[in-house]
């Protein structure tokens, strides 16, 4: 089953070096790195705002234990966002691609 995590950072810089470590440890097929994500979200009992990156991460449901151990150890905030969603359907060739280049 091949799925997409969302993981939110705090910057590009982050999200960069999350990002590739993901795909050149074969980790992920790929990772989109979406900037200007305004987010808003209750944190110790008060409501906070932040303006975040998001990345989307295409792999596969076995890798999701790893990706979220090493997330958590290259990430900055104590509680990230690391959430994923099983992919249906999709073009066959690319999910293909995506088991092939995840390891």
């Amino acid at each position: 089953m091949y799925i997409v995590i969302f993981i939110t950072v705090h910057g590009k810089k982050e999200a960069n070096r999350i990002a590739r470590y993901l795909v050149k440890n074969r980790l992920a097929a790929c990772v989109n790195i979406i900037p200007g994500v305004d987010s808003v979200f209750s944190w110790q009992g008060k409501i906070e705002s932040a303006k975040e990156v998001l990345l989307v991460a295409k792999t596969r449901k076995a890798l999701l234990g790893k990706v979220i151990k090493k997330v958590k150890l290259l990430h900055s905030y104590e509680v990230p966002e690391i959430i994923a969603l099983g992919i249906v359907a999709g073009n066959k060739k690319y999910l293909e691609w995506v088991n092939e280049s995840t390891g």
